[in-house]
């Protein structure tokens, strides 16, 4: 797409992040442009001009677990928490998820129901939110309205599967493919009426998968015939239309296929397809569903270093959420949900024992916060990136780097760029024959924002 108004660069504000010798800094500079001189080398061009997709925004999780270990902050420790997720000058968030039901980051297993309750007569929400409604509370305080939330279910209730309980994978029983629509539309009716704003939905949680925690296994066709037949028409006839559902909800080696085989469904139906990163990059998935698909929007739901799998202490994995970022971006996801918003010093409680890092995590013990790495590395785009950019075209110097770009609803152009090599770099930013020079040290990321 072509944006027919010249962008005129004026002056950079550059923003500075990076870890040597495990010890972080934090640099802000101002830089004016000139004529570029015909520069050619170390150059990253952007072309605000040409755009590609309206960019929503970015969000975390409002977990069972991290409500648990934020009731158990001092009033304190819980502001700083919030504030860096939702104040002014935080990280920016606009939107959160949530899960129905107990997840793997659940304190205890807990449904909604009792066992084989199929006319739904002792629902209540008192477990559901016990933890995550003060959590979520907070954060709308802070951000002065309802935050938008994507809700994902991780298991139905025990008695509705084929193996009758939340671990283990199973499938959902065809008989009850009606009741839990039903299930899922109460959920969504009884916490809108206090105060959750559920704007989109995705029926299950990674439904390839069969976990050691709450799990449950759709095919395509299965997931396509009761999102389709059933909890699209269900959540309509209750009032719930302008709640939209994503499919998938997993990760990206088979994003592609699950698109493919929902891609005929009636207008309407999909809002698009929801991913998670764990099986790799695989951005070109994610650019081949936005070419072949492009009525899908294309949301990442989920990102989390596990502890089993990664070095605690190893800050290199900020630099890995980064390049998550910039390739998701450049492939045409339209919104970011990191998980947990705050884990405790273990990364969890998690009831299966799988656990993992987070923005924040809080130590039970010393009764202290810690800010994580991968918080800067995610603040770079998420307070300068804002609801509405849209991003721009651009081109650079080496594979060395990694960069994307976008224009945001006031006009300024953000650019994010990654140096996950040792050694320092020399970038010119060139726009419409104007240009400007910046230094990036090594294992570091900027943000330039570019006004005109």
């Amino acid at each position: 797409m072509t944006n027919t108004a010249r962008f005129d660069p004026q002056t950079l504000r550059l923003f500075t992040t990076a870890f040597g010798g495990g010890k972080r800094t934090q640099t802000a500079s101002v830089h004016g442009f000139s004529d570029d001189g015909g520069i050619e080398n170390d150059v990253v061009n952007i072309h605000p001009e040409i755009t590609y997709q309206t960019f929503e925004g970015f969000g975390g999780a409002f977990t069972d677990a991290a409500g648990y270990v934020f009731a158990r902050m001092p009033e304190g420790e819980r502001k700083r928490l919030i504030r860096a997720y939702f104040g002014e000058g935080g990280a920016g968030y606009t939107a959160g998820r949530i899960h129905l039901d107990s997840c793997d980051f659940s304190v205890e297993h807990y449904e909604a129901v009792e066992p084989n309750d199929e006319t739904l007569a002792t629902f209540t929400l008192d477990r559901a939110v016990k933890y995550i409604k003060p959590l979520l509370d907070a954060a709308q305080d802070a951000y002065g309205e309802p935050i938008p939330l994507m809700a994902s279910l991780w298991s139905p209730p025990a008695f509705m599967k084929s193996n009758g309980q939340r671990n283990g994978g199973g499938r959902l029983r065809k008989r009850y493919y009606p009741l839990f629509a039903r299930y899922i539309c109460r959920y969504v009716t009884e916490l809108k009426k206090i105060g959750f704003h559920i704007v989109r939905l995705a029926a299950q949680n990674e439904p390839k998968a069969v976990q050691i925690w709450d799990s449950c296994v759709y095919t395509a066709e299965e997931e396509r015939d009761f999102l389709v037949n059933y909890l699209r028409p269900a959540l309509d006839e209750n009032g719930h239309g302008a709640v939209k559902l994503l499919f998938w909800d997993h990760n990206k080696e088979r994003l592609y296929e699950r698109a493919a085989a929902m891609a005929d469904a009636a207008p309407g139906v999909f809002e698009g397809a929801a991913f998670h990163w764990y099986s790799g990059d695989h951005f070109e998935a994610v650019d081949l569903v936005r070419e072949r698909f492009p009525h899908f929007k294309l949301v990442q739901s989920e990102a989390c270093v596990e502890f089993l799998k990664f070095d605690r202490n190893d800050v290199g994995v900020a630099a890995k959420y980064a390049h998550e970022l910039i390739g998701n971006i450049n492939a045409g996801m339209h919104a970011f949900y990191d998980w947990n918003v705050v884990l405790d010093q273990d990364g969890g409680p998690n009831h299966a024992g799988n656990f993992c890092d987070a923005p924040f995590l809080f130590d039970l013990r010393m009764s202290e916060l810690e800010e994580r790495p991968v918080y800067s590395y995610i603040s770079h785009f998420s307070r300068h990136i804002r609801p509405g950019a849209r991003r721009v075209a651009f081109s650079r110097c080496t594979t060395d780097l990694g960069v994307t770009a976008l224009q945001n609803p006031d006009g300024a152009v953000v650019a994010v760029i990654l140096n996950r090599g040792a050694d320092e770099k020399k970038v010119v930013l060139r726009i419409n024959g104007k240009a400007t020079e910046i230094r990036m040290p090594g294992a570091s990321i900027s943000t330039a924002v570019i006004d005109g």
